[in-house]
C-alpha cells in the first residue's frame, strides 16, 4: 500500500489545544515545518503563536473545560481550515497537592483540564471527522502519573488514568473512521517543570531516566507525528512511551548509590 511520505501533511487541518508553549508549542511547530495547518489555543494569549519554516499557527482561546467553548474551538478551527484531521489534546498540568487538605473546587478544576477537557474536543472533532472521506485522528497526551502515582498528584494521577482509559473507549467506539491513541509522556523539560529540576538542572533527575536525560518537547511533538500519520494508520487504542524507559527501580539507585559510596 503505498502511503506517500508519512511525514507531509500538506493540506492537513490540525488543532492543538495548550499550545502555545512547552510540548503544545512544539508539536505546533513540528506539524508546520511538515506542511500542516495549525490551529492552537489556550486560556491566554502568547506574546506570538508558534512559528516554523516561515508558517505560523492560528491562535485561538479558548478554555476546554466548558464543553460549549471546546465546541466552540473545533467549529472555529473548521471555519478557518475547512477540515479538521488531527486534534491533540495537551492542554493539561497540576501543581502539587497534599491530598489529606486539597480543597473540592481545587480537584474539580484538575480533573476538568485533564480529563473533561480533552473529552469534550475529542467529542465535538469526532463529529466533523466522521464526515470526511479521510476520517481523523485524535492524540491524547498523558503522563507517567496514570501509571505510577508520585506524591502530591492524587487529583491529576486520577484525571490522566482516566485519560488512558477515554482513549481506550473511544478508539473502540469511533473506529474506524476516527482512531484515538494515547501519548504516556515523562518527564519533560519545559519552562513550566522547571521548579522540578533542582539546583543541577536536573542532572540527578535524569539519571533515574534509562535513557541518562529527561525528554525534551521535541521528542514528545515526533512521535505525534507518528501517530498522526500514514505509518500508524492501523494504531488505534494505542498507548506510546515517550518516557525514556521510565524510571529505574529505587532498589537499584540505592544499590548504585551504596556501591560509590
Amino acid at each position: 500500500m503505498d502511503i506517500g511520505n508519512p511525514l507531509d501533511f500538506t493540506g492537513r487541518a490540525v488543532l492543538i489545544t495548550g499550545g502555545t508553549k512547552g510540548i503544545g508549542a512544539a508539536t505546533a511547530c513540528a506539524f508546520l515545518a511538515a506542511g500542516a495547518r495549525v490551529a492552537v489555543c489556550g486560556r491566554g494569549t502568547p506574546d506570538a503563536p508558534p512559528r516554523a519554516d516561515g508558517r505560523e499557527a492560528v491562535f485561538l482561546p479558548c478554555d476546554v473545560r466548558d464543553a460549549d467553548a471546546a465546541a466552540g474551538l473545533v467549529a472555529a478551527t473548521v471555519e478557518r481550515f475547512g477540515r479538521l484531521d488531527v486534534v491533540v489534546n495537551n492542554a493539561g498540568g497540576s501543581p502539587d497537592a497534599d491530598a489529606a487538605t486539597v480543597s473540592p473546587r481545587f480537584v474539580e478544576k484538575i480533573v476538568a483540564l485533564n480529563l473533561l477537557g480533552p473529552f469534550y474536543v475529542a467529542q465535538a472533532a469526532n463529529k466533523v471527522m466522521r464526515e470526511q472521506e479521510e476520517g481523523g485522528c485524535v492524540i491524547n497526551i498523558g503522563s507517567v502519573s496514570a501509571h505510577d502515582p508520585q506524591p502530591g498528584t492524587a487529583a491529576y494521577t486520577a484525571a490522566k488514568a482516566g485519560l488512558l482509559a477515554l482513549t481506550k473507549a473511544l478508539a473502540l467506539e469511533w473506529a474506524p473512521a476516527v482512531r484515538v491513541n494515547h501519548i504516556t509522556t515523562g518527564l519533560t523539560r519545559t519552562e513550566a517543570a522547571a521548579s522540578v529540576y533542582g539546583a543541577d538542572g536536573g542532572a540527578a533527575v535524569a539519571e533515574v531516566v534509562p535513557m541518562r536525560r529527561m525528554a525534551v518537547p521535541d521528542d514528545v511533538a515526533r512521535a505525534c507525528l507518528f501517530l498522526a500519520g500514514g505509518l500508524a494508520g492501523y494504531v488505534n487504542g494505542a498507548d506510546l512511551a515517550v518516557h525514556g524507559g521510565g524510571e529505574v527501580p529505587a532498589r537499584f539507585l540505592a544499590a548504585r548509590q551504596g556501591a560509590a559510596d
